[in-house]
């Protein structure tokens, strides 16, 4: 903790001084958003002012080392849970977990075990969590939170995303449709991008319907909140969605960090230098995400452990972030759906 602590600091001075010495932009430029209000909340979804984000901070990741990026702001009594890949802060009166936060990298998302199915009682809840009679007869999908397709790298994740604290009641229209075609997309990003750190949970509160004996309170929104940092710049965006099936774009549920803080109460990336966070989480920059391939169906990554009678390949293009995309593919040419 104490080693922790001091390579934080370490890190805030050596980005004050890059500021001091002129190797980075200090500047506190505005930036601009129209709102969009979803449940009487207003989220700004407009790009920020473009000279605004010409002088946005360029660190590069060697000046910046944050632990627990992912994590939000933590009160003494939050009920948190950690398990190998993902954390959670845990809400008995929702029989849910408030948000989970995990890091995904593009090696995470090449998947080498078989989905396992084989939901449970998540051990380290002291109270107990949710379980299969609570869902069972309810029409309701056993909605990830942290997606099995994210945690297929090791069969320890990939059994412990299947906890009922990451267990969400969703309309089975949303967990199987836009849902899932969001969490196709992060995959896609964490392989753009290489790291992305991901907080993504229901929005709770009081009044909600519930469904089992342990009441599970049937959320009727979810969001989603992504940082990355690559080639010296930093990006966040957020999403909320209704639980109910949509077509719509994935675009148009993109905001800003900022609004999602509004509508859930939750304090995301606190842990990152305080001008950056004030920066990033105010304005959603669209652009400045690869939307290629946003509403065509995407493959799953091979849910088999890897053997050697596999024709798959690794592709042979080139991310943005300047490395070798770590997607495997059949294709004769070499690449994946996102670089041919």
């Amino acid at each position: 903790m104490v080693m922790k602590a001091f390579n934080y600091l370490s890190s805030i001075v050596s980005l004050n001084l890059l500021c001091l010495m002129g190797f980075v932009s200090c500047g506190n430029d505005a930036s601009v958003a129209n709102n969009n209000t979803i449940g009487g909340e207003h989220f700004e979804t407009n790009e920020p002012d473009d000279a605004a984000y010409r002088n946005f901070p360029k660190y590069t990741t060697k000046y910046l080392y944050v632990p627990n990026i992912e994590i939000p702001a933590l009160s003494p009594d939050d009920a948190i849970i950690y398990h190998t890949a993902y954390t959670l802060k845990y809400n008995e009166t929702y029989e849910q977990a408030e948000w989970v936060a995990y890091q995904l990298t593009a090696t995470e998302t090449i998947g080498l075990y078989e989905r396992s199915d084989d939901f449970m009682v998540d051990p380290k809840v002291a109270t107990g969590s949710a379980n299969d009679n609570d869902y069972a007869g309810s029409g309701y999908d056993r909605g990830h939170l942290a997606p099995a397709a994210d945690m297929g790298w090791s069969s320890t994740t990939m059994q412990e995303s299947f906890y009922y604290s990451n267990m969400s009641p969703q309309e089975p229209s949303f967990n199987r449709g836009i849902w899932k075609r969001l969490e196709e997309l992060v995959r896609d990003w964490a392989v753009e991008y290489d790291t992305l750190y991901v907080v993504t949970g229901p929005v709770l509160k009081t009044g909600l319907p519930t469904i089992g004996s342990n009441k599970v309170a049937i959320p009727e929104y979810y969001y989603k909140v992504i940082y990355t940092f690559s080639n010296g710049g930093h990006n966040a965006i957020g999403f909320v969605m209704k639980n109910e099936g949509s077509k719509d774009d994935l675009k148009s549920h993109a905001v800003s960090v900022d609004s999602v803080e509004r509508f859930t109460g939750i304090d995301f990336f606190v842990n990152l230098n305080d001008d950056l966070e004030t920066k990033i989480e105010a304005s959603t920059c669209v652009s400045c995400w690869n939307w290629n391939g946003t509403d065509k169906h995407i493959s799953s990554p091979s849910t088999k452990q890897e053997s050697g009678t596999s024709s798959a390949v690794q592709c042979t293009g080139i991310t943005q972030a300047g490395a070798r995309c770590k997607r495997k593919t059949t294709d004769p040419s070499g690449r994946c759906y996102q670089h041919q």
